[in-house]
């Protein structure tokens, strides 16, 4: 059982904190808001607590970041010290919205937020993973007809194992999992939201993942 962090609670947040709580971890959902917390305890497990995302970075052992993407740098820049030796997992996408609101252009190109979040936060592992897919794939990967693919990338080894285990709580096979190699390949999977919006405006949302076929 592991203490974890979420930094944001939409539907990413939320989602991920359901599965991790049902899988035995302690989990706290990190609130920008303290309005909030009555009408996410009336919709998510009992076992769930709440508590603002200054607390929420200091006291958990693995921290999960689902902010919105592009205040994400800014927000966490500002909790250095509270994630300070902790594992950061990033499974957010910075980009600029559309004028529909789905995705847009990325807001690092060349880069990426993952990097923007090591280089911000130097004493802090972090792992990129899970931004290529909608949020409910992230916790249900079996239900898709295809084997999708969750991408690692991190330049700490022990930081990847530890992700991996996460993976696996939450429905992930080992042969689902594809370690890329250091943060910067971060750059590569976020630019795969580039392909997003076409699919949301076609098909709308319907659970999908951007995988790897062999």
């Amino acid at each position: 059982m592991t203490s974890i962090g979420i930094l944001g609670a939409g539907r990413v947040g939320t989602n991920l904190a359901g599965k991790l709580a049902a899988a035995g971890h302690r989990v706290t959902l990190g609130l920008r808001n303290p309005e909030e917390t009555a009408a996410l305890a009336a919709s998510t497990a009992p076992q769930i607590t709440f508590a603002d995302q200054r607390t929420t970075a200091r006291t958990a052992d693995i921290v999960i970041n689902a902010t919105p993407g592009y205040t994400s740098l800014d927000r966490l820049a500002g909790l250095r010290t509270e994630l300070s030796g902790k594992l950061l997992v990033d499974v957010s996408n910075a980009t600029r919205d559309a004028d529909d609101g789905l995705p847009g252009d990325l807001c690092y190109p060349g880069s990426s937020l993952a990097e923007q979040l090591q280089a911000a936060l130097p004493d802090t592992h972090v792992v990129k993973t899970l931004n290529t897919m909608l949020f409910m794939v992230m916790t249900a990967p079996e239900t898709l007809a295809t084997p999708p693919t969750a991408y690692l990338s991190g330049d700490d080894h022990n930081a990847k194992k530890t992700v991996t285990g996460l993976l696996t709580d939450l429905g992930w096979q080992p042969a689902w999992i594809e370690d890329l190699g250091g943060i910067t390949t971060a750059r590569a999977t976020e630019a795969m939201i580039l392909v997003v919006p076409h699919i949301l405006r076609r098909n709308g949302f319907k659970p999908f993942a951007v995988s790897l076929a062999r």
